[in-house]
């Protein structure tokens, strides 16, 4: 088949010069214009192909600077353990030069001692009879056992011994886990997301694919994984923003068209508004008590029950709880709000897990 004929729309033998982003497919213009492809989002073959490749890239260079950070951590850990071994190896051959001076010396000694008696006992018989006394007291010097030295081979157990297990647990210290990873794919236009995907904050403009899964509708992102079942909790560090909403919302949720934050449209939220007051989402939206704004909120998602709690994660304290019936997939949902001064923006981070590496 000839490349003309590969760009050609197989229905209407038009050419394919559109992307449908919906159906992930191409179309020509008359299929653009039709019902199946009407209300989806498209654009012209050029600036899809430039979409994908730059978000390829984009996670190129996300993926090489994490395994750089691991990599360098690494290096700088085997640089530690080659310096405490040389460390090691030099403070041991100190022990042992000063150790064979010490028998060098005993050795000289004794040859000169011997050396001397020789002397003596070639004397005349007068002579030697005068000196016998002294002769014989330098007969009596003691000559000790070779001492044993106890621990001087390189310690190959503490340098090798589980080395890449207690490497692997050293890295507890450096490597972060979250409950809920951020959907990149789902970021509104004006959301700046962390290397690791577990940050938003409010930012200016991207021009990014207006896909069938983002959210353009609110400042706002859902989690990359969605629950259908389970028990399910994630805490949330708020910070300084003086408007913000957190919680769960359904995936058949409106992402194009203007929607309320509440149960009836698939929202399952609590916010701050104007950095003074807490609502609760519902219908009408309820006013919380806050005798202090919370700076760390953990969701707790019980999809069986029906429940999605918000709780004060400095105190333990309750502060809302939805029931309801959950039929299909739920995702954790993030909105930081606008902010004028988009360089003072404050980000809602998902805070990272304790991780234990253990034997049992």
């Amino acid at each position: 088949m000839s490349t003309t004929n590969q760009d050609k729309c197989f229905l209407h033998n038009q050419k394919r010069n559109s992307f449908c982003h919906n159906d992930e497919v191409l179309v020509c213009l008359i299929c653009q214009q039709s019902k199946e492809h009407k209300v989806h989002v498209c654009c012209p073959v050029e600036e899809a192909a430039e979409q994908k490749k730059t978000q390829a890239c984009e996670t190129d260079t996300g993926i090489k600077e994490e395994f750089k950070k691991l990599h360098q951590f690494l290096k700088e850990e085997e640089n530690t353990r080659l310096q405490a071994l040389k460390q090691e190896e030099e403070t041991k051959t100190q022990i042992m030069c000063k150790k064979l001076e010490n028998i060098e010396e005993q050795i000289n000694t004794l040859s000169s001692t011997i050396s001397d008696i020789e002397t003596a006992l070639k004397a005349q018989d007068i002579q030697l009879l005068q000196d016998y006394k002294k002769t014989k007291k330098r007969l009596q010097c003691s000559i000790g056992e070779p001492e044993v030295i106890r621990d001087i081979l390189i310690n190959s157990a503490k340098h090798l011994g589980s080395l890449s297990f207690q490497i692997w647990k050293k890295m507890e210290d450096i490597v972060r886990c979250v409950p809920v990873v951020l959907d990149p794919n789902t970021a509104q236009f004006n959301l700046e997301l962390s290397e690791e995907l577990s940050c938003v904050q409010y930012s200016s403009k991207k021009l990014l694919p207006n896909n069938t899964e983002r959210l353009i509708n609110r400042i706002s992102v859902l989690g990359a994984t969605g629950f259908t079942s389970g028990k399910h909790s994630w805490t949330v560090d708020v910070g300084q923003g003086k408007d913000w909403y957190i919680g769960v919302a359904l995936d058949s949720i409106q992402r194009k068209n203007t929607i309320f934050l509440s149960p009836a449209e698939g929202f399952w939220v609590i916010g701050l508004s104007n950095g003074d007051s807490l609502w609760a989402q519902t219908t009408p939206r309820s006013k919380l008590p806050m005798k202090e704004k919370p700076n760390r909120i953990t969701v707790e998602l019980d999809y069986e029950r029906g429940k999605v709690i918000f709780i004060n994660a400095a105190d333990s304290t309750k502060i809302h709880t939805f029931k309801d019936k959950f039929t299909e997939k739920v995702f954790p949902y993030f909105s930081p709000g606008l902010c004028k001064d988009v360089q003072n923006a404050s980000p809602l981070t998902i805070c990272p897990q304790i991780i234990k590496v253990k034997v049992e």
